[in-house]
């Protein structure tokens, strides 16, 4: 498992985010309690949904104290709006459980994962993930309409290539 460090300057190098930003919205997710703190000369070890938190609240554009608050609801959207009781039990998943399955099929060196893109906006809380076949899956809060924007003004938001995703997991779980 990695370190906290080496997460931050693998999504630096990977995805393309800003490493000062990186590392501000790890210690803001750590002191939140999303990440683990580690102990007295013991760097934190992160898991794979570890990684996701930190790679949503690089992705969304939200001011620091915000950030933990924020990848938690982009943790909870449901696919299309849909209430998670309403679905089919073979359905009862969230934006979070997906993005871990990805992150998790991407470590396992999965190809699919690197042909997708995912679409975090910051107006409102949406994931968009872009399929190959040029498909759109939205997750967005439970009872929105995935149809409309929720908010009116321009939208704000930010790609990540499934191919930079793919690769920085690779990375931080299998080493190469």
């Amino acid at each position: 498992m990695p370190s906290t460090m080496e997460a931050v300057d693998v999504l630096a190098a990977r995805v393309g985010f800003d490493k000062p930003r990186v590392r501000a919205v790890a210690r803001s997710l750590t002191d939140a309690g999303r990440l683990p703190p580690g102990a007295p000369a013991k760097s934190p070890m992160l898991d794979i949904s570890n990684v996701v938190d930190l790679l949503i609240g690089c992705a969304v554009d939200v001011p620091l104290r915000a950030v933990a608050y924020t990848v938690a609801k982009i943790r909870e959207l449901t696919p299309a709006g849909t209430p998670i009781s309403a679905l089919p039990a073979s359905l009862q998943y969230s934006a979070g459980n997906y993005l871990d399955s990805l992150s998790e099929l991407a470590a396992e060196g999965s190809l699919d994962v690197r042909r997708v893109k995912l679409e975090f906006v910051s107006n409102w809380n949406e994931l968009a993930v872009h399929q190959p076949d040029g498909t759109i899956s939205r997750f967005v809060d439970p009872g929105a309409n995935p149809a409309h924007w929720q908010q009116s003004g321009h939208r704000k938001s930010v790609i990540v290539s499934g191919m930079a995703f793919a690769d920085a997991v690779t990375v931080l779980f299998k080493g190469k």
